[in-house]
């Protein structure tokens, strides 16, 4: 489509009535990586499908993998064991702009195009959408000032991309079903609740523990262990001080002096909490906290997001991110 034409937009049947025109207005692009490369076997769907006669549901839309686990809950197609825990991980991240982190459709992506409705939040890389859609969908996007997409468009098909009817209903059944190999701890009755054992770092959240309740003497008077320097802790001492039932650490905040560069609070927390939480054998309950305030380069947090096999989370502050072990909504 080219610079100055209208976008069309499809009607919200799986029929091409109704089509509408718009003027439009520069669609936006978020780049991770200026760098396109294909999946290694995402190119070779259409030549599957189309020659070789495959199922789109015997094929991961994501990848391009044979091997599938399920069905994909958005559109129609398969989606192997990687993707899907991939997808369980970083389908609801989103970037400090509000906007999806990864692609909608396979939750990777170098280059996204971010739809346009002001109501939506969706990204799409590139490769999904000439291998999904079409060849070269891609720049006709990048050339539309105002685009919609899959999800916010009426028609709900889209070469082989296509959207699912009640598709929030088997997103909400497809994380029931995927997310059961989690460790999800069931709620205790009050009278059945221990007090809790806290181990802070770099920060003294004592305060903000007792406003959540969890320490005083309602839960039987929990204690909170405080360190602002573990340079010389040894793992005899964590031991020692513990069992703890949760760790929290944190990175200064932005503005406040510090004696160490900041990604050294993240390895001295990473440290600690390898001496501090339990064997993975174990039933009893642990959770852990590590925040960085805005002071991780973007190296840090992608080493940080390696040693704690977490991605970073946004929090409804702008002041900080955090990685967790808890499933947390925010």
């Amino acid at each position: 489509m080219a610079q100055g034409e209208p976008a069309l937009v499809l009607s919200d049947t799986d029929s091409a009535e109704g089509l509408e025109e718009v003027e439009p207005s520069f669609s936006g692009i978020s780049e991770n990586n200026a760098c396109y490369t294909l999946k290694p076997q995402q190119r070779f769907i259409a030549h599957e499908v189309n020659e070789n006669q495959r199922s789109i549901e015997e094929i991961c839309i994501c990848c391009g993998s044979f091997q599938i686990h399920t069905q994909h809950p958005l559109f129609h197609g398969g989606i192997c064991t990687p993707c899907t825990e991939n997808f369980l991980e970083t389908f609801f991240l989103y970037d400090e702009d509000g906007f999806q982190a990864f692609c909608t459709i396979c939750c990777s992506g170098k280059t996204l195009l971010m739809c346009d409705d002001p109501t939506c939040n969706r990204c799409y890389c590139l490769e999904c959408l000439d291998v999904l859609v079409s060849p070269g969908t891609a720049e006709k996007v990048k050339a539309t000032n105002t685009w919609l997409c899959f999800m916010c468009l009426p028609l709900s098909s889209h070469g082989f991309l296509k959207r699912k009817k009640r598709w929030r209903a088997k997103l909400k059944c497809f994380y029931d079903q995927e997310s059961n190999h989690l460790e999800i701890y069931q709620p205790l009755a009050a009278w059945e609740r221990k007090p809790i054992n806290v181990l802070s770092l770099f920060d003294n959240i004592t305060m903000e523990m007792k406003n959540l309740g969890f320490l005083g003497s309602s839960l039987g008077d929990g204690r909170l262990t405080y360190l602002g320097d573990v340079t010389n802790a040894l793992r005899t001492d964590v031991k020692e001080w513990g069992p703890f039932d949760f760790i929290f650490g944190s990175t200064p905040p932005v503005g406040n002096s510090y004696e160490h560069p900041p990604a050294w609070y993240f390895y001295q927390y990473h440290r600690i909490l390898q001496y501090g939480k339990p064997p993975e054998s174990s039933q009893r309950p642990f959770f852990w906290m590590f925040v960085d305030n805005l002071v991780l380069e973007k190296e840090d947090r992608e080493t940080a997001s390696r040693f704690f096999k977490v991605h970073r989370k946004s929090s409804p502050s702008p002041d900080f991110f955090f990685f967790t072990s808890c499933l947390l909504s925010v």
